[in-house]
């Protein structure tokens, strides 16, 4: 059996090593969608498998560090990405309010039950409002003429 590869953090060049840290991610990440999926307090949540792998991939996305939990900067990039700039404070209010750990970062299985339990929270809101901005229609092609009367 071949030795798995060491991934070295401050080697950015990436390679096997990179890519087999990122087939694991994925993998553990997969795992605990199964278990949110088998677990029967969100059996009624309406298209939960698409959530679940909508939810990874923004998860994946943010994690900048490969740590396996988005951290302040992370979640700063997500919500600027977003257009929801917040200044460190509200960074740590945020992530205090999800991290169920006390580790100061969150964990995927924080952020989903962030995701889909009952209980609101800042980040939440943001996530879905921006999903509402993309599903809204929006207008293509060059803007009508207007004329100085036309202008509110």
């Amino acid at each position: 059996m071949a030795e798995k590869p060491k991934l070295d953090p401050k080697d950015y060049q990436g390679g096997r090593a990179f890519g087999q840290l990122m087939e694991d991610r994925e993998a553990a990440l997969e795992a605990i969608n199964k278990d949110f999926l088998e677990d029967d307090k969100y059996k009624e949540v309406e298209d939960i498998e698409e959530k679940l792998q909508t939810y990874k991939n923004k998860f994946l996305e943010f994690d900048l560090d490969t740590s396996g939990d988005i951290d302040k900067m992370g979640l700063k990039q997500m919500l600027e990405k977003l257009g929801q700039p917040k200044t460190h404070l509200e960074l740590m209010k945020i992530i205090k309010e999800v991290d169920t750990t006390g580790s100061g970062t969150i964990s995927y299985q924080e952020f989903l039950w962030m995701m889909l339990g009952g209980k609101s929270s800042i980040l939440r809101l943001i996530l879905f409002f921006e999903n509402a901005a993309k599903d809204a229609d929006k207008p293509h092609g060059i803007a009508p003429k207007r004329t100085l009367s036309s202008l509110p």
